[in-house]
């Protein structure tokens, strides 16, 4: 009995003076040596038409992460990242840049799809992860570009599952993980690994008083970004909108009982510039939302109105459609307080090349 109690209280105090030989932290630094390189910085080019610019396209830089999930050259990352993007380009460690395209966006899950030009050689994708085996309480980590440091990894819990709600002005269903892992900007679009080495969340946002990490991430999980970007046919139209409804809906004198979508960015080249969409001009904040007003607000497309019930999936759906068969559509928006129908093709554009962007 005296020689158990013995080994008992030298097991403790081992512990107690090396707490990482006996915790997580070996095996995850295994587990980031194994993943890390799959994970990469997004870098991409953009504009802006400001007042300031007397009516010119300003170019803005932008960043994020991401992470490569098949040896075919697809990435996964947050729509936000990329969406309205005039160029987009993927650094792997040792910055080696590749080439990248949208092919694939849901802007109101956050979450998209880049095709590369090529993968590096030795690069071994990430594994996604089913992310309904995932618990609360279970250790997580995240790897991305915090600030534009590449590949830094914090640690954390999985502090909440947030189950389907409606994100996005209302729009579409969005099933969220919650994490206390450290994230700040530049981190969106990068990967949240299980302690498997498995993505099982697409880092979206931060809730903070402050900018900086306070403990409340919010990660897309890997089984909605699989299937809204690897499971079903999904389309990329390049344009970044905010939804109108009810007293705001008013207050931009849309018709009666009207939704209407208040178009921000467009992407140059892509489908929604090819229909000749214009973006806003006009910075201002209403409420805690810091918008730009002076834009195109889309009310229909393809007669379907956006304030139809279930207008977001059956619009998804009808330009999906389009893609494949390389038909036109039609859109019905207000500009400049005037009913105007725009008509145009819904096809995948050829990127800029990233380095032709002066993405470095």
């Amino acid at each position: 009995m005296p020689n158990r109690h013995a080994f008992a209280t030298l097991l403790l105090l081992l512990i107690l003076a090396c707490p990482g030989a006996w915790a997580t932290g070996d095996s995850l630094s295994a587990v980031f040596k194994r993943v890390g390189p799959s994970v990469v910085v997004v870098r991409t080019s953009g504009h802006l038409v400001l007042p300031r610019s007397g009516g010119q396209a300003v170019s803005v830089a932008g960043l994020g992460s991401g992470v490569l999930v098949d040896a075919s050259g697809k990435v996964v990352t947050a729509a936000h990242v990329v969406q309205t993007a005039d160029a987009v380009g993927v650094e792997f460690p040792g910055s080696v840049l590749v080439n990248a395209r949208v092919i694939a966006s849901d802007a109101a899950a956050d979450v998209a799809l880049l095709q590369l030009d090529q993968v590096p050689a030795g690069i071994v994708p990430a594994r996604l992860g089913d992310s309904d085996q995932a618990e609360v309480g279970d250790p997580v980590f995240v790897v991305g570009a915090p600030l534009g440091i590449a590949h830094t990894l914090t640690a954390g819990h999985l502090s909440a599952r947030r189950q389907p709600n409606a994100t996005y002005g209302g729009i579409t269903p969005t099933e969220l993980f919650q994490t206390d892992a450290a994230i700040n900007q530049g981190n969106s679009g990068g990967p949240m690994f299980n302690m498997d080495g498995e993505v099982i969340g697409i880092v979206s946002y931060i809730m903070s008083h402050s900018g900086g990490p306070e403990g409340l991430g919010f990660v897309v999980t890997s089984n909605m970004a699989r299937r809204l970007l690897l499971d079903e046919p999904s389309v990329w139209n390049g344009l970044e909108g905010y939804m109108l409804v009810g007293d705001l809906a008013r207050a931009f004198n849309l018709p009666p009982r009207q939704s209407g979508l208040l178009v921000q960015r467009v992407a140059k080249g892509s489908p929604a510039d090819e229909l000749g969409l214009q973006g806003g001009s006009l910075p201002v904040r209403i409420g805690d939302e810091a918008l730009l007003v002076g834009g195109d607000i889309i009310l229909a497309v393809d007669g379907i109105g956006l304030v139809d019930p279930g207008a977001y999936e059956a619009i998804r759906r009808r330009l999906i459609r389009l893609q494949a068969s390389g038909g036109s559509v039609s859109v019905t928006i207000l500009r400049g307080g005037q009913s105007i129908e725009l008509t145009g093709s819904v096809r995948r554009r050829a990127p800029q090349a990233a380095r032709d962007a002066g993405l470095r």
